[in-house]
């Protein structure tokens, strides 16, 4: 068997622990919590992550993403004694397994600590030289559980441990050390649970569309306010990134007040869907995966900062009329209800439209004239359609025209032009290409 133990660092809060034990989860399904660390059984794993190193690296990599400051770790055939290496200072690197157990401090075993004052009076210092000792007068002294220790370490007692699982849903609380009175300094607490959430999602390899943050109140709040309160956190695709969803709580939190000091915080994500892996690019920052994720996170951002309406994003219209083919509706981080494809339109569309058209003089020629004389490039395109429609009905030779002085025009011609406007040529400006 080849066990690996991975510690947190020490400054590192308890809640990490779990979320490491979820990381391991993603290389092999025998993990386990073993006092403060947690211990993995790969021999299983090895092949397919293509030895030790590569595995340690991974998870190393892994475990940097999800924001976890991952301290000692060791290997070992047991689970007991790559703890008992991972907490020693400078565990020796040479010699058969035994051996290296044997230079170990009496601290690096916990079933051995407890009676370190004793075994020091003894003259004991290190393991190998606990072992020397009698084993029927250590049982009487000590009682059973330290040899049973000792022989679980050195490998000549099986050892049990409970399995870790996952949960179907997500949810983590945690107790704020203080009373806090402003949201935004709820990221700094928030955080320890996003990377729990996030390491979870790893090895249930899945994403969120939404996330719920809650937080109640202290006891010492007035009588009107309520118990707690929560916002929900939407993203435009299915997401585990952490740095996304931290940037993306944050601005929430920037614009949100509290009725009263909270004393407990909470995080769910009820709804898990399923992430797809892509390939690493060659090059990085390659594929248009890549860029349609960093679009949406950056609209995430700028919808809460500006408001939703501010963020507008064109959506195509079933229409034959070329000027209502599109509109620009406000962007939605929400999950949009599948539609009935659209047909794209016809020919090219201007990047802006002018609204309402604008009339243009003509030339001698009959020759619309915009800062200049104009270059046609295409057209015409005959539209003539909404006459079901009261006053929508459209008759009209859309043209792309060439201007000097203003670049690229869409230019159309009423073929029926209204009798009523004064010196009406027929000819208007209705959109301009960037």
């Amino acid at each position: 068997m080849r066990w690996l133990a991975l510690c947190c660092s020490p400054d590192a809060p308890a809640s990490d622990t779990d979320a490491l034990g979820w990381l391991a989860l993603s290389f092999t399904p025998r993990v386990a919590r073993l006092e403060e660390a947690v211990v993995a059984e790969v021999s299983a794993s090895l092949r397919l992550f293509r030895g030790a190193r590569a595995l340690r690296l991974r998870l190393q990599a892994g475990a940097a993403q999800a924001g976890l400051a991952l301290g000692a770790s060791a290997w070992a055939p047991t689970a007991l004694g790559a703890l008992a290496l991972a907490r020693a200072p400078e565990p020796p690197r040479h010699g058969s397994f035994p051996e290296r157990l044997d230079a170990l401090p009496l601290h690096t075993l916990s079933a051995a600590q407890a009676h370190h004052a004793m075994l020091a009076r003894l003259g004991c210092r290190q393991l190998g030289e606990l072992r020397t000792l009698p084993r029927a007068a250590l049982a009487r002294r000590f009682g059973p559980g330290l040899l049973t220790a000792l022989d679980q370490a050195y490998g000549d007692l099986p050892e049990a441990h409970e399995w870790l699982t996952l949960p179907d849903r997500f949810h983590a609380r945690l107790e704020l050390p203080w009373r806090v009175e402003h949201a935004p300094v709820l990221l700094n607490f928030a955080e320890t649970l996003l990377r729990q959430l996030c390491t979870f999602l790893a090895a249930r390899h899945a994403g969120i569309r939404s996330l719920r943050l809650a937080w109640q109140h202290d006891a010492m709040r007035a009588r009107d306010v309520a118990s707690g309160g929560e916002l929900t956190v939407a993203t435009a695709d299915t997401t585990r990134d952490l740095a996304r969803l931290t940037r993306l709580l944050a601005e929430h939190l920037a614009r949100t007040t509290l009725a009263a000091p909270a004393g407990e915080l909470s995080l769910s994500a009820d709804t898990l869907l399923p992430l797809q892996e892509l390939s690493a690019g060659l090059l990085p920052e390659s594929g248009d995966e890549q860029e349609h994720t960093t679009t949406n996170a950056l609209l995430e951002r700028l919808s809460v900062r500006l408001g939703a309406a501010r963020v507008r994003q064109g959506r195509l219209r079933e229409d034959h009329r070329l000027d209502r083919m599109q509109d620009w509706q406000a962007w939605s981080a929400s999950p949009a209800s599948a539609a009935a494809p659209v047909r794209p339109p016809p020919g090219p569309q201007p990047t802006w439209l002018v609204d309402p058209p604008l009339p243009l003089r003509c030339d001698a020629r009959e020759q619309p004239l915009f800062a200049g004389p104009l270059t046609r490039v295409s057209g015409p395109h005959r539209i003539e359609t909404g006459w079901w429609q009261g006053g929508g009905l459209q008759t009209r030779d859309y043209f792309v025209y060439r201007s000097a002085a203003r670049g690229v025009l869409w230019v159309y011609h009423e073929r029926f032009p209204d009798p009523a406007a004064p010196k009406a040529s027929g000819w208007f400006l209705h959109g301009v290409f960037a």
